[in-house]
Formats: structure tokens, C-alpha cells, sequence
């Protein structure tokens, strides 16, 4: 066989095979996009009988959600009463689980609850129950950070790890990804180190935290903080804030660290009632957990704004 005629039936060949291709067709589905439906809210209050219907207390919640073509599940909650209350939801990997609602007294709470199906579609739904929730604070915590009086706090700026960041676990106390040297805050921010915080105990169950700033809020910007007045955007800073006060309550801490000799905790929080008070740093989240307290030295640690931090705050009296 000449080169003539290899090269011509391997160019027949070439030309069918691109002909038999050209002729398949790719086809695609988007597969079954049917949305959740029957989405139900189920929910055992712990302690809950005829003579404590909102439980006993301990503001415990089993929480059960349960839809048809779900796959996934998030689930927020907000204080029905409080205007200023907003779900902040979490992806639940399990259809059961248990929530602690720790607003001291009989709280009504709306659980709001996002199935997610194929293809992105959902169904919401929500549940609303009132939780009982009572803490029986020890008692030299509060002669500590009040002297069953007034007592006002400061940032101990001149102490290695007076702020720091770590994870937000219940299996880390330490603030082991980042700690702040001496003064290492005043050349940027010495707002943090100039901001007085007064605790009052008001009466035998009453309290209040009276917040000064007199170089601004160390805080950060936009979705990141809920001080009110503080700009829509902008680094982590100094921020022009007038203070403010409000009330607080002791309350069981959420986190649910068990007290070690390394890894401390009161297994008490101070609850901040107002947007416009704070600990130090100008938190999203308002529970500060007490892991060190005496007459002084107080050691917090607080949610941070960003989702998996922790953020931990040394503080001395002024």
C-alpha cells in the first residue's frame, strides 16, 4: 500500500469518526427540584408540667425540625418582645438538637427554621415558646466586680495578653492564635486603654454598667458592631461614641467549658441588656463569660464578630 493511499483512507476515517461525534448530542436535567414541605417545629422545654409550664428554669430546649425533601437545616431565634432582637441562625447538622435560652425570666422566643432541598430551594417556618429562665449568681462575684456598690473596670493595658483571639470552642480557653503585647493597642487605638466601664449593683437582683469613652469605641464598622452611630464602613479603630449605660444580669455561661486549673471559669456571664454598652471591645454578641474574677483582676471572654473567634479581654480596676 503507497503513502498515497494510507494517507487518504486515514483522512475518510478522520472525517467519519468527526461526523459521528458531531451528531451525539450531550443531554442535561436538573434532577428532582421539589421544595421541603410538611416543615414542622417540635419542642420539649425541660421541666415543663402543669405547674411550670415554661419549664423549670434551667431555659433548656429540645428542639426537633423535621421536613419532606429536606436536606439541611438552619435554625435562628429572637426575643419576641425585644424590637432589637434579630434571628441569628446556625446550620444544624442533626434534626434534634438543644438550645439554652439564658434572658432571665418568662421570655417568649420565636424559633425561625430554613429546610433547604435540592437545587437551593426552601421552606421557612416558625415556632413561637416561652422559656423560663432563672441564675442564682454566686455571691462574691458580685461583691468582686461591684463591691456591692460601684466599682469601675479598665483594660490592663501594661499586662502581656490583656486582648487576645482564639477559637470559639468549649475545648479552648486560651487565646492561642494572637496576644497583644504591653501598650501594643496605643499607637492605633488608645481608646481601649482610655474607656472606664462602671458595674452598680442597684438592688439585691438589679444591676448596671455605666460605659465611658472619652477618645471613642474601639471597635469595628458596619455589620461587624451594633454600637449605634458608628460608621457603615472602616478599619478596626477609634470611632466617636458618647458612651452609654444600661442594665445587666448574671446568667449561666453558654459556652459550656468545664473549669480546669488550666483552662479557668466562673461558669458565670454578665449579660449586657443594651446596644449601647460594652466590655473593652464593642462586641456583636453581649455575653461577656467571667473566666477569672478577685478583687484585682477579671479575665473575659466573648464571642467575637467574626464567625469561630473568641476574643479575650484582662481587665484591672481604674
Amino acid at each position: 500500500m503507497n503513502n498515497k493511499l494510507i494517507i487518504k483512507i486515514t483522512g475518510i476515517f478522520i472525517l467519519m469518526s468527526l461526523a459521528i461525534f458531531a451528531c451525539k448530542e450531550e443531554e442535561y436535567t436538573m434532577g428532582d427540584l421539589t421544595q421541603p414541605s410538611n416543615l414542622v417545629i417540635t419542642t420539649t422545654i425541660v421541666g415543663q408540667s402543669a405547674t411550670t409550664p415554661n419549664g423549670d428554669g434551667s431555659g433548656v430546649v429540645k428542639i426537633t425540625v423535621k421536613a419532606d425533601h429536606a436536606s439541611s437545616y438552619k435554625i435562628g431565634y429572637s426575643e419576641v418582645d425585644n424590637l432589637a432582637s434579630t434571628p441569628s441562625y446556625e446550620l444544624v447538622n442533626s434534626q434534634t438538637i438543644t438550645k439554652k435560652f439564658n434572658t432571665l425570666g418568662d421570655v417568649k422566643y420565636r424559633i425561625h427554621v430554613i429546610a433547604y432541598g435540592k437545587g437551593g430551594t426552601s421552606t421557612v417556618a416558625t415556632k413561637d415558646i416561652t422559656v423560663k429562665s432563672v441564675y442564682n449568681v454566686d455571691p462574691t462575684i458580685v461583691t468582686k466586680l461591684t463591691n456591692n456598690a460601684t466599682k469601675t473596670w479598665k483594660v490592663d493595658q501594661k499586662t502581656a495578653g490583656h486582648f487576645g483571639v482564639g477559637p470559639w470552642s468549649n475545648s479552648s480557653v486560651s487565646p492561642e492564635w494572637w496576644s497583644a503585647g504591653p501598650d501594643e493597642k496605643a499607637g492605633c487605638c488608645n481608646c481601649f486603654y482610655t474607656a472606664r466601664f462602671t458595674f452598680k449593683k442597684e438592688s439585691a437582683s438589679s444591676y448596671s454598667i455605666q460605659v465611658a469613652t472619652p477618645d471613642g469605641a474601639f471597635t469595628k464598622t458596619g455589620s461587624l458592631t451594633n454600637l449605634p452611630g458608628i460608621p457603615g464602613s472602616g478599619a478596626e479603630g477609634c470611632y466617636s461614641y458618647g458612651g452609654g449605660s444600661g442594665s445587666f444580669a448574671f446568667i449561666e455561661a453558654s459556652s459550656g467549658i468545664l473549669s480546669t486549673s488550666t483552662s479557668p471559669t466562673t461558669k458565670t456571664s454578665i449579660l449586657l441588656n443594651s446596644p449601647s454598652t460594652f466590655i473593652g471591645y464593642g462586641a456583636l454578641q453581649k455575653e461577656y463569660e467571667i473566666l477569672v474574677i478577685n478583687d484585682n483582676y477579671m479575665y473575659l471572654r466573648v464571642q467575637g464578630t467574626e464567625t469561630g473567634n473568641a476574643w479575650y479581654i484582662k481587665l484591672i480596676p481604674a
